[in-house]
């Protein structure tokens, strides 16, 4: 079949790696695969979006636009539905899912889209969150990553037998740096206890929690590595620094392919209010790194205590008990590390996650497409 995948993306996320893993699998399983981009930025085929696609037959689509350019972005999803008449457009993100889905539907396409979690934030965002599940109800199909997610759309209204709860997948990529040569590439002592985070520093990913926890470890010798760059960021420097905790952690900003250094770590921390199915904890589980997360969004759905240490969100005690336990008994945390690398092969592989994608679509195949509501 014919599928047109449509989402607006930033530089690096889980969403985009979502996209990116879907749209290679289903050309590999001989779809015809199209993604369009929408690029709020004036680069196109050089946007870092674009070069995992490269070379995996699949058809990619700059759209670019320009500011406040909403019409010119519905008349250009339009025209590639006009021209590659596809059997389901894919939408991901709110931006396609409010702006985009309903240009399909008038071109008489299936529409289905990926909810991949709600982030919340400042006012703006929550109004383009609850625009995006307004929208929902119109959709031939809605994914939901978690069973968290499903609860939610439910209670905003979306039609139950129209949502499909599918976790996201991973596929085993290269085996990454070893220990010592990924402490080398971020500048880590080779000795000592480090604790890794990853991700985009913001209020929902909660990296202020972990600084706040780090504050209570004044007598455990570590040193906390964070990757990722964001709003939040200089605002949590000078927290550290108010908690005495210069030298004591690591502010890395955005590292392009972060993924192949989490052995440079001894615990692998997720500190998040909020969650989908977050792909960094399939980093983590892939490399054999001990993980503590909060227990939010799809993380129970991944990890269970068999497999990590999960905590309440928004609790620094909690998480600060949580490392200072890992620290002191690294062979409990090793047996959950393979625990979860086991449950990591077994549960989450591509091609079973890639086939239940293609039966809904051709499950909303079978039925008139929804219509149009406005």
């Amino acid at each position: 079949m014919v599928i047109l995948h449509v989402v607006a993306p930033c530089d690096v996320g889980g969403l985009e790696r979502v996209v990116q893993l879907l749209a290679r699998e289903q050309a590999s399983a001989g779809h015809q695969v199209h993604v369009a981009a929408i690029l709020t930025t004036g680069s196109t085929t050089a946007h870092p979006f674009f070069a995992p696609l490269a070379e995996t037959g699949v058809v990619t689509h700059a759209i670019v636009p320009g500011p406040r350019g909403y019409r010119r972005e519905r008349h250009a999803v339009a025209a590639l539905c006009g021209l590659l008449r596809p059997a389901v457009v894919h939408t991901h993100g709110y931006r396609p899912d409010v702006l985009d889905s309903g240009v399909a539907r008038r071109a008489g396409c299936h529409v289905v889209t990926t909810v991949h979690g709600f982030t919340g934030g400042d006012w703006k965002n929550r109004v383009y969150e609850w625009l995006q599940c307004r929208s929902y109800p119109d959709f031939d199909a809605v994914v939901a990553v978690s069973r968290a997610l499903r609860a939610r759309l439910v209670g905003a209204g979306v039609p139950a037998e129209r949502i499909h709860v599918v976790p996201n997948a991973w596929r085993e990529a290269d085996a990454g740096l070893d220990r010592e040569a990924a402490r080398h590439a971020l500048g880590l002592p080779p000795a000592g206890i480090v604790v890794g985070w990853v991700g985009r520093v913001s209020h929902e990913k909660g990296a202020d929690v972990l600084i706040d926890a780090l504050g209570r470890l004044e007598d455990v010798p570590l040193v906390a590595s964070i990757i990722g760059d964001g709003p939040a960021r200089r605002r949590l420097e000078e927290r550290a620094g108010r908690l005495r905790l210069d030298g004591r952690v690591r502010w890395h900003g955005s590292v392009p392919g972060a993924a192949a250094l989490f052995r440079a770590f001894d615990v692998f921390v997720l500190s998040s209010r909020t969650e989908g199915s977050p792909i960094v904890v399939f980093e983590a589980m892939a490399a054999g790194v001990p993980i503590i997360a909060t227990s939010v969004g799809g993380v129970p759905d991944m990890l269970s205590p068999h497999e990590a240490v999960l905590v309440p969100p928004e609790h620094p005690a909690a998480l600060a008990a949580a490392i200072r336990a890992a620290s002191s008994s690294p062979a409990a945390m090793q047996v959950r590390a393979l625990h979860a690398r086991e449950r990591l092969g077994r549960d989450f592989g591509p091609e079973r996650w890639a086939a239940r994608y293609e039966a809904i679509y051709r499950g909303v195949g079978a039925a008139a497409p929804a219509t149009v509501s406005a």
